[in-house]
């Protein structure tokens, strides 16, 4: 059992390259699992957290309604926009500048084996961070990902999930908006909801610009926390 994790912080990274990359590393993941199934071996697996921030980009899930983006290609040419649909689960949402996109690719037989619980640990580290900038997060019953106000007329989400696993493997992950351009979900319906808003850090900050190595550092620090995991000594790594 390894519960070392590689962080790895990508920058700014167009968004096809990077789902290739986590793809990659994803089934790196998987060809040691079944090596060691298939030749009765112990070989220890790898644990990543990719951090990223794309440029402008809608993805899609599996299970989403392609209605849910409300413009065409032409549309999304002149918002210099991309948009792809994923394997991961979840509706549309948008990423972009000013947004911290975590990937954290997985071999959940390091931890525990429970996908449900796996969503919750992860929705509780944004929730920490949240709190370090007295803004209180929280969850909303049915749906994943982190709101405020929940409950109330004035629900909206801060943070959006959507995860792909396979074996145990987890790839996939959250977006989490810090000084995000909120104008580029009027796009789209975000998550597919219709009755409840986004927001942003710096919104409900009335304008402050968060640094974002800041928010990350802290992500990271509560992620190895909440997830009992140490940092591997090899901590970043350029996507080429």
């Amino acid at each position: 059992m390894n519960k070392t994790v590689q962080i790895q912080n990508l920058g700014s990274k167009d968004y096809l390259e990077t789902w290739n990359y986590q793809e990659e590393l994803f089934q790196g993941i998987i060809d040691i699992k079944a090596n060691n199934r298939r030749n009765n071996l112990n070989e220890c697996t790898p644990n990543y957290l990719l951090f990223v921030e794309h440029p402008h980009v809608y993805t899609l899930g599996k299970r989403g309604d392609q209605k849910h983006l409300l413009i065409d290609k032409k549309e999304l040419d002149a918002i210099g926009a991309t948009y792809y649909e994923i394997n991961r689960g979840g509706d549309i949402t948008y990423h972009g500048p000013g947004q911290i996109v975590g990937y954290p690719i997985l071999d959940l037989e390091n931890f525990f084996t429970d996908i449900h619980k796996y969503l919750r640990l992860l929705e509780e580290v944004i929730i920490c961070t949240l709190a370090e900038y007295g803004i209180k997060g929280d969850r909303s019953e049915g749906e994943t990902g982190v709101w405020l106000d929940v409950g109330t007329p004035f629900a909206r989400k801060i943070c959006a999930m959507g995860i792909r696993t396979s074996r145990w493997v987890s790839m996939h992950g959250f977006a989490f908006n810090v000084n995000t351009n909120l104008g580029y979900f009027d796009k789209i319906i975000p998550c597919g909801i219709t009755d409840k808003s986004v927001t942003s850090m710096k919104q409900e900050l009335n304008g402050q610009e968060v640094p974002l190595a800041e928010v990350q550092e802290k992500v990271e620090k509560h992620f190895m926390r909440i997830f009992e995991a140490e940092k591997a000594l090899k901590t970043s790594m350029e996507l080429h």
